[in-house]
């Protein structure tokens, strides 16, 4: 199939008739009629019946489409991708996030990057891993700031300062003395695909065999505030923790500090500017200021 004729497959798919196909392709009926029967006379086989005065696709039809959307989605990108070189200026800069650094620590970083910098402008925005890094691949991010330690191709990872694993818990809750402190408690525990989900559970694999969480969660804030609302404890980051305390919510350490890298990846071959390294230097003060509260030591 020509990508003229991959054009016209998609627009019937969508709107279900020729009119509506040459409309979505700004193209006359006739033109977008005989587009269709070049594409099944190429093929050797009907990609459409009429049903009730619309085009609905054939068994063969319906195989393709898949494939064909697939094919626009990946046009898409690239069209991103182009516009994002082409528009891009040094002085925005657009920061993707896991949700725990969009409570604070990224606002507080880019605040005061605003009041040093007034010239530059941002975008951000907070996401799950498997969309952050997307987006990084189309350009549509200039950095993600991150808690994944994995490696990623085309992608850059730097470590910009580490936090750390910390206890959060109703007032009344005493500190974990042992690890094994935790099968007496009902903890909620963090999604094991989450990088401090899975140091928690190689953790507990080790010295709690039998622990059984009351719940599991995906976001760290969300954790928090099921805490706040009575219905156990968890193990979050500080960072998280920090943003999230208020009355109800108290913090201990762990019986064993366990530190957690936060990273901010990039484009492989982005060889970065001077204002990005201050972005970044911004983002890492933050986190270096993002202490354990001494009340809760």
């Amino acid at each position: 199939m020509r990508w003229r004729h991959v054009e016209i497959f998609d627009a019937i798919c969508r709107g279900g008739t020729l009119t509506e196909a040459a409309r979505l392709l700004h193209i006359s009926q006739p033109a977008a009629s005989k587009l269709l029967a070049t594409a099944e006379m190429q093929l050797g086989f009907r990609l459409f019946d009429r049903v009730r005065g619309r085009l609905v696709p054939t068994r063969e039809a319906g195989i393709l489409a898949p494939h064909v959307a697939r094919l626009h989605q990946e046009l898409g990108d690239v069209g991103r991708l182009a516009r994002n070189l082409r528009f891009h200026h040094q002085g925005l800069w657009r920061i993707g996030s896991s949700p725990a650094f969009g409570l604070e620590l990224l606002p507080v970083a880019v605040g005061r990057c605003r009041q040093a910098h007034p010239a530059m402008s941002f975008e951000l925005r907070t996401h799950h891993s498997g969309e952050l890094l997307q987006a990084l691949e189309t350009r549509d991010l200039d950095m993600v700031v991150t808690f994944d330690q994995g490696e990623h191709p085309g992608v850059q990872r730097q470590v910009l300062a580490a936090t750390q694993l910390v206890h959060v818990a109703p007032p009344e809750a005493p500190a974990l003395r042992t690890w094994e402190d935790m099968a007496q408690r009902s903890f909620i525990a963090l999604d094991a695909h989450d990088p401090m989900g899975a140091m928690v559970e190689r953790l507990l694999e080790s010295h709690v065999p039998d622990f059984a969480p009351v719940m599991r969660v995906q976001t760290h804030y969300v954790a928090c505030s099921l805490v706040l609302q009575g219905a156990g404890e968890a193990l979050v980051d500080l960072v998280t923790a920090r943003a999230m305390q208020r009355p109800g919510l108290r913090l201990h350490r762990l019986p064993q500090a366990l530190d957690v890298p936060v990273s901010v990846l990039t484009v492989q071959d982005d060889a970065g500017s001077g204002s990005r390294q201050v972005v970044l230097d911004h983002i890492r003060q933050a986190l270096l200021e993002c202490r354990f509260p001494e009340e809760a030591a």
